[in-house]
């Protein structure tokens, strides 16, 4: 027998491919995977999709990075001293190797570097492989599984030219059933369960995954810092922690960027808190937009649609 699992992020097309799943009357289970970066109200959403809908409740998982921060923590004691690395800074890098309790500043602190378009192991990390591992991996066990994705072939050029049925290296294979929807299509589909959207969307948000996420564009950026600036905050601390904990005493959220501002700094590079002070500019203003709209490899390339545009 076929084990049927949905990919749930919480967004609008993984919401109508749960509530299709619904429609055909088979059983099936729904996973999401909660990043530490997320906003409350997509957590809210995903936890009451069940009661809302009357499908299987959406089982969460989460990363766990002990073992790599316990491994690169032995690494700084063991040769950073070797390489000319300050004591004090040895220690203060290796006492910040201590699990956070969440995922997305483990993952950084263990990586020593935020994530980024060119480096984007973030999906990877925090969501593909804790799927696999904790639900994928044991109902293969069992036989069988489908993992049924809410992509849409308009999202973007990428997803476009993904196939609508493959196997995954995991082993399970993957269905793409609204792969031709379109966004119409997504939202009458929300209409005709009586189901409303993720509320972030009547907020502005294109997006309602990681907040804010390394793919952010500029509008999204200024839309965040505006209605949830204890979100640039957070981000901020982050900054703080994981520059602590890397020898190069430097780690930005965004991509390491320089603006006409820098000058005067050299060596630095503009973190959130500049970035956000950029979305605010018209065009003209600071020129970070080659960087945000041109940088190759944009987008989220997820291939079991865990990140939603």
């Amino acid at each position: 027998m076929i084990q049927h699992l949905v990919n749930v992020s919480g967004g609008k097309d993984s919401t109508a491919t749960y509530l299709l799943a619904l429609e055909s009357g088979r059983p099936f289970r729904a996973v999401f995977a909660d990043t530490g970066n997320e906003h409350p109200l997509t957590l809210e959403y995903v936890a009451t999709l069940a009661s809302r809908t009357g499908g299987p409740e959406v089982e969460t998982v989460r990363a766990d990075f002990s073992v790599a921060l316990a491994r690169h923590r032995e690494y700084v004691l063991r040769v950073w001293p070797t390489q000319g690395i300050p004591q004090s800074i040895v220690d203060e890098a290796a006492a910040l190797h201590e699990p956070t309790g969440n995922p997305f500043l483990d993952l950084c602190i263990s990586k020593g570097r935020f994530p980024s378009r060119m480096a984007q192991f973030c999906t990877e990390e925090l969501k593909t492989i804790p799927i696999t591992t904790q639900v994928v991996g044991t109902m293969l066990r069992a036989g069988q599984v489908l993992q049924w994705l809410g992509i849409r072939a308009d999202e973007s050029r990428n997803r476009a030219a993904q196939p609508r049925f493959n196997r995954h290296e995991s082993g399970s294979m993957v269905w793409r059933p609204i792969f031709r929807w379109s966004v119409e299509e997504v939202w009458r589909q929300h209409s005709r369960h009586g189901i409303l959207p993720n509320p972030l969307y009547a907020m502005g948000m294109g997006r309602v995954g990681c907040m804010p996420c390394v793919n952010c564009q500029k509008s999204e950026l200024r839309a965040i810092a505006d209605r949830f600036p204890e979100h640039i905050e957070r981000i901020a601390a982050w900054e703080d922690v994981v520059s602590r904990a890397n020898k190069r005493r430097s780690a930005t959220f965004f991509p390491a960027v320089t603006d006409p501002t820098d000058i005067d700094r050299p060596g630095t590079y503009s973190r959130i808190h500049t970035l956000v002070e950029w979305s605010r500019t018209a065009r003209g203003g600071r020129q970070f937009d080659l960087f945000f709209q041109q940088q190759a490899g944009g987008g989220c390339t997820s291939d079991l649609a865990l990140c939603e545009t």
